[in-house]
């Protein structure tokens, strides 16, 4: 081949070479058009409020004395973190949050493993575990109060009388976990959708391999599926942590925090002291506290499961 030929067969190979496409900012600002609505609609409706909740959380006003507004800096954080109430809500919302995402996901994981087989009637059992995720929050509280946890005629006590329970309320007796009975049966079919989206992607030939290798239920579950579910489930953990935080519905219909602050968790408490005490200062110092607080835990927890789907943390 001579050397015009060799240049010639060059130069028809840089043709299909392909170059990147260097975007001007007129077509970047073309593309990001259609998004800008929705980007001032969310900053209307979440940043200003903010706005004003840290403003408000600067003064010292009290509704039920009027011309009482005043400018009090950090007064209303210190009283915050000096309320000892305070302290003890928040202890309430992450024992009502660590509790019901941890006996959700074990419970999701369970109906998951079970559901993963093929047996007669799986799509209608499917469902009917589905069912309590598309209940009302209202709805479900109220079943469970009435229903459920009832003295005289609820099923619990229905179910413990052959052991020789007495008619015991469960509500007034033990507040917190009787909410966090009603959360757990709400979060369950979440979590178990989720696990089964990830039991459903997994390489059904690794599995068989394992099995051809003398690998029993228990050993395949703890070094093959478990490893396999480990990004979905802390994607189920941090999703059903988040949501719970704002938790209030099944405090306020079930034991309205009572008694006292036993069962009261943080946005309930925030809802007590702006709506009921008329402190509208503290009310909103408190809320900027918790909102801080859960963007600092869940920013930390989804950059760690970002990180676990994209694929550069190994799995375990």
């Amino acid at each position: 081949m001579t050397t015009t030929e060799t240049r010639s067969a060059h130069a028809d190979s840089e043709e299909f070479v392909p170059r990147p496409r260097t975007i001007s900012k007129a077509e970047g600002w073309r593309r990001r058009g259609p998004l800008l609505p929705a980007m001032v609609f969310a900053i209307l409706v979440t940043q200003v409020p903010f706005l004003f909740t840290l403003y408000y959380s600067t003064q010292s006003w009290n509704l039920v004395r009027p011309g009482s507004q005043k400018f009090n800096g950090v007064g209303n954080y210190v009283a915050v973190f000096q309320d000892s109430q305070f302290r003890q809500v928040a202890l309430n919302t992450v024992i009502m949050i660590v509790g019901t995402v941890i006996i959700s996901v074990v419970l999701g994981l369970f109906l998951a493993l079970l559901l993963d087989r093929k047996f007669i009637g799986r799509s209608l059992i499917r469902t009917l575990l589905i069912t309590p995720f598309l209940i009302t929050p209202v709805a479900g509280a109220l079943i469970w109060k009435t229903t459920m946890f009832d003295p005289v005629f609820g099923l619990i006590n229905f179910a413990l009388s052959p052991f020789g329970v007495d008619q015991i309320d469960w509500v007034s007796r033990y507040p917190l976990p009787a909410v966090m009975a009603n959360l757990i049966w709400q979060w369950t079919p979440f979590m178990m959708l989720l696990i089964l989206a990830g039991l459903q992607s997994m390489p059904k030939d690794i599995a068989e391999a394992a099995r051809v290798d003398g690998a029993g239920p228990v050993k395949l579950f703890r070094e093959l599926t478990l490893p396999h579910l480990r990004r979905f489930i802390e994607l189920g953990a941090v999703l059903g942590a988040i949501y719970l935080v704002n938790t209030f519905d099944a405090v306020y219909m079930m034991t309205s925090g009572g008694p006292g602050v036993a069962s009261a968790n943080l946005p309930f408490y925030i809802y007590q002291r702006a709506f009921l005490g008329f402190d509208i200062g503290q009310a909103a110092a408190m809320g900027v506290v918790t909102v801080v607080a859960t963007i600092i835990v869940s920013t930390l927890a989804l950059r760690l499961i970002f990180k676990s789907f994209s694929g550069t943390e190994e799995a375990a």
